[in-house]
Formats: C-alpha cells, structure tokens, sequence
C-alpha cells in the first residue's frame, strides 16, 4: 500500500493518485492512452489512480514524461492540490519514500515555487534511475551534496560529488540520468533545484 512517512501529510498518495488522474484526463486519455505513452501497465496505473499502490520514482518518471512534466512539477500539483501555503514550514512539508529504494524526497519550497527544492536522503548502495523525458521539460537542474558521497550518471558519464560539492546537469543527455550512493553503510544527502522551462 503506501509508504507515505508518518511525518507527511497523510493525504498525499490521495493527492497523488488524484493529480494523475486528472493529468490523464485533462489530455482526453484513457488509462490505456497513458499506458502506451509511459510504457506502465494498464493495471499499475489504474491501481496507483485508485491509491492502491505508491508508485516508485522510476514510475513517476515514466508517467509524468509522458504527461510533458517533470516527476517534480507531478508532485508539486498534488502538494498544491492540498491547499499547500507559501511557506513551508519543515514539520508540514512533504516527504514520500520510494517504496523500491528506500529514497526519501522531501519537498523543500512551497509547490510551484521557483527555483523548487528538494531533498532527497538515498540509502547506502541505492541506485534511482530516471529516463531522459523526465527532464525534457526542466531549464536547469543543480545537485548539492550535503552528507556522504553520491555518484550522478548523466547518460553514461559519472560524476562522484562530496559533502559540499554541487553539479549543473545536462538536460540534453538523451539517456537519462541516475543518482547512485556508492557507501556500503551510510545514507547520502543532496538538495536538487529545479527550474521549470
């Protein structure tokens, strides 16, 4: 079921699931539509729709590529659909855990802010992978390590950044990205900012 943390909003997989649905039907698409356009089953998506299931990152890549946002901009709108304030005060903002890594995702600014923040906790020797239409539609994107070691893949390319070290993206890379923790034991930590087109 879901794997919302218990210090988040307990309806965001509610809100979720709902701003997916609404996604998919602002474009006229039928469930089927969304499932050739993502290459996601019928079925995992009608269950994630219905908050049946709290779909992994590398899920909400591929579906939010396909509605032309980034995985960001999906959840901003449904922290927005919320009712979220122009402040977000650290006990209230959102965190969701990927229920295929064990990635935390905190969501830093207030929804639609910009630049967006977030920060993301991977646990040690985790890999999310993203595909390259999950950033097709962001101006700029910055990672700042905080806390450990990552390694960012940019279509083949690797980048190992430390505790304070921060990395430009190139959007252009056509084979995605993937934020992997090389420590055996220890969590790493990193602020994203995004800037949508």
């Amino acid at each position: 079921m879901s794997t919302i943390l218990d210090d988040a909003p307990p309806a965001l997989d509610t809100l979720l699931a709902a701003r997916i649905r609404r996604e998919r039907e602002a474009r006229g698409w039928s469930i089927a539509d969304l499932a050739a356009a993502s290459g996601v089953s019928r079925a995992m998506i009608s269950k994630v729709e219905r908050a049946e299931a709290s779909p992994t990152a590398a899920l909400l890549g591929r579906l939010s590529g396909a509605l032309h946002l980034t995985v960001s901009t999906l959840l901003a709108r449904a922290e927005a659909d919320g009712g979220a304030p122009r402040i977000a005060r650290h006990q209230a903002q959102p965190v969701w855990t990927d229920p295929a890594t064990g990635y935390v995702r905190r969501a830093l600014t207030p929804p639609g802010a910009e630049p967006e923040l977030v920060e993301v906790e991977l646990p040690a020797g985790a890999r999310v992978a993203y595909t390259a239409s999950s950033f097709a539609f962001l101006r700029g994107q910055v990672v700042w390590a905080t806390a450990g070691r990552l390694v960012v893949d940019e279509g083949g390319e690797e980048s190992l950044l430390h505790a304070g070290d921060s990395l430009a993206f190139d959007l252009d890379t056509p084979r995605g990205h993937a934020f992997r923790n090389p420590s055996r034991s220890k969590p790493c930590r990193y602020i994203v900012a995004l800037s949508r087109r």
